[in-house]
């Protein structure tokens, strides 16, 4: 698959439309929230129960979804791997998808909803990690482009909290 173009919204509106149980994090997520970054990809936590993965597999397949690691570009996301805690790297259709099962110091789908807020995206009403919690993971995580982002991830919290007085 060719580089696809990029369109987040029909990503998660496939995903609401097939009742699939997900968190926006990282860059996406704190974009939702007011910070000027640019991300070239969307993280997505995502229940990792049977029937959420079965949903989320059809998903996957209307996006038409492939592994986007060298070598595995013609192979499907698999039942197995997306149930893991493992990061799945995949294109779609309307751009790249990162889906790890777990971020920060380990945390998953049910440790992530209580940090979790819901906001409208184009009609389409999503779970989108809390701006606090995204510093956190990030903090956790401890990556170059992690530590990159920070500070900007900080600036725009003091903002957002200054204007909510």
């Amino acid at each position: 698959m060719k580089t696809p173009k990029t369109d987040f919204v029909e990503i998660l509106r496939t995903l609401a439309r097939h009742g699939v149980d997900f968190i926006v994090v990282g860059g996406v997520a704190a974009a939702m929230q007011g910070a000027t970054i640019v991300t070239f990809d969307l993280d997505l936590v995502h229940s990792r129960t049977p029937q959420n993965v079965e949903r989320l597999l059809k998903a996957l397949e209307a996006l038409e979804a492939r592994y986007r690691t060298p070598g595995a570009e013609n192979l499907k996301p698999s039942r197995s791997l997306l149930e893991s805690e493992g990061r799945q790297l995949l294109t779609t259709r309307a751009g790249h998808l990162d889906l790890p099962g777990v971020i920060g110091s380990n945390r998953g789908y049910d440790e992530l909803l209580p940090l979790s807020l819901e906001q409208e995206v184009a009609g389409t009403k999503v779970r989108v990690l809390g701006l606090e919690a995204v510093i956190e993971t990030k903090q956790e995580a401890g990556g170059e482009k992690d530590r990159a982002m920070l500070p900007i991830l900080r600036r725009t919290l003091e903002e957002k909290k200054r204007r909510e007085k």
